[in-house]
């Protein structure tokens, strides 16, 4: 028997035993080039710019994901055997869910203008090694496990929920995770009582048993709290701005005044050409360097805004949420007047960014309670989750800091004569 084990700092020994035929084929998986490329993208993308300990890993986030997912279908085979000949499927497309993230994760798809989900799917059948393994565990894998991640059609609901949905072993990883990495305390989630209190409802999709009411209650308040506490930090929405400015300004200033190797011309000025090699060059390490480069040599004004983000020279950043969207819209006019006053170019200094906080949202594979009688929406017994359901944003008008004293006595006048 040829066992390997991953020591995780939260799942503790993630063990794989080559014995079994789909644990064979996650090692085999875990050891290609797409999935080893994993390491060398951060999980949170520029948040260690924020949270100084956010180092982790989007290699480490799946391998926490694979391991919630076959702690999940060991529990639901319990009440339906039947299960058992979708594992390979959910095996794959737990491990293999993230496979198509750029630099810097969700950054670096706003950066570039690329969508994770779609990559992560052609990855998936185009890619040879990656095919190659999921066919030799069962013909038809590799096309299964990139519709499930493309949500085109699911081989079993019950499968799906547990990649992708309101309560799905992707996100229980990455609260608890990012919660552990950034140093807060929200994503302290109870995982055990979660997982046990799954169940199968009499349409044979998955339910909660009414004793972990209050284990998804304090799950998907957590949830709540990170989205606001942490993904949408201020300090990570100007840095997300900062690099969309700076991708979009090497754009503008051509390959002729802009250097990059083979592959970053391709990502910067023929995205359409992306193709499954180009696309795994790419990761956090070589985008990174491409930034230390045109922060010593670029031209202006990428050397300067390469500079602010490798050095932590961040701009300002204060909140409109209490201001209309017309409000805003003068708020940024203001801004960028006094910026270029200073000398500053407004459009690469000032901008707003807006941000949507999505609540519980039961109509999109919402939660329900089954004890055995009775079938029930979850917000339906719990008024803490229907108080969720409300969706949030938030609007931060980014600004250097040079205008700040003279911008926020403006703003209170700009408030006072609406």
């Amino acid at each position: 028997m040829s066992l390997r084990t991953y020591h995780d700092p939260l799942h503790h020994g993630i063990v794989l035993d080559s014995e079994k035929p789909s644990e064979k084929m996650v090692m085999a998986l875990i050891d290609s080039e797409p999935f080893q490329r994993l390491r060398r993208i951060r999980q949170l993308g520029p948040a260690y710019l924020t949270f100084h300990g956010a180092e982790s890993s989007r290699f480490t986030h799946s391998l926490g994901v694979f391991h919630l997912a076959r702690r999940a279908l060991e529990k639901l085979l319990k009440f339906d055997g039947s299960l058992e000949r979708y594992r390979g499927i959910l095996y794959g497309a737990a491990l293999l869910h993230d496979l198509g993230h750029g630099p810097l994760s969700h950054t670096g798809e706003e950066m570039f203008g690329i969508k994770h989900e779609t990559w992560s799917a052609r990855l998936i059948r185009e890619h040879s090694g990656i095919r190659s393994i999921l066919e030799a565990f069962s013909e038809g894998a590799s096309d299964s496990v990139a519709c499930l991640l493309e949500e085109n059609y699911p081989p079993q609901k019950v499968v799906k929920s547990l990649v992708s949905s309101q309560l799905d072993c992707d996100r229980l990883d990455y609260l608890i995770r990012d919660s552990y990495s950034t140093g807060t305390n929200y994503g302290q989630l109870d995982i055990d009582r979660i997982l046990s209190a799954l169940t199968l409802a009499p349409d044979g999709e998955i339910a909660i048993n009414p004793k972990g009411l209050m284990a998804v209650e304090h799950y998907l308040t957590v949830r709540n709290l990170m989205y606001r506490s942490v993904y949408n930090h201020r300090v990570n929405e100007v840095c997300t701005w900062l690099l969309e400015q700076l991708i979009k300004s090497a754009r503008q200033l051509g390959p002729s005044r802009v250097w990059a190797d083979e592959h970053m011309s391709t990502w910067l000025w023929k995205p359409e050409e992306l193709n499954i090699k180009t696309f795994l060059a790419n990761d956090d390490i070589r985008t990174i360097y491409h930034l230390q480069r045109w922060g010593e040599e670029g031209p202006s004004p990428l050397k300067e805004l390469c500079k602010r983000f490798l050095n932590r020279d961040l701009l300002k950043a204060i909140s409109l949420n209490s201001l209309n969207q017309i409000e805003q819209l003068e708020a940024l006019s203001l801004a960028r007047q006094l910026a270029e006053r200073r000398g500053e170019d407004p459009s690469l200094s000032c901008g707003l960014r807006k941000q949507s906080l999505h609540g519980y949202q039961p109509y999109i594979g919402g939660l329900r309670l089954w004890d055995g009688v009775k079938l029930l929406a979850i917000e339906k017994a719990s008024i803490l989750i229907a108080s969720l359901i409300k969706p949030g944003g938030t609007s931060w008008l980014i600004y250097p800091r040079e205008i700040d004293k003279e911008l926020k006595q403006k703003l209170s006048n700009l408030k006072n004569n609406f």
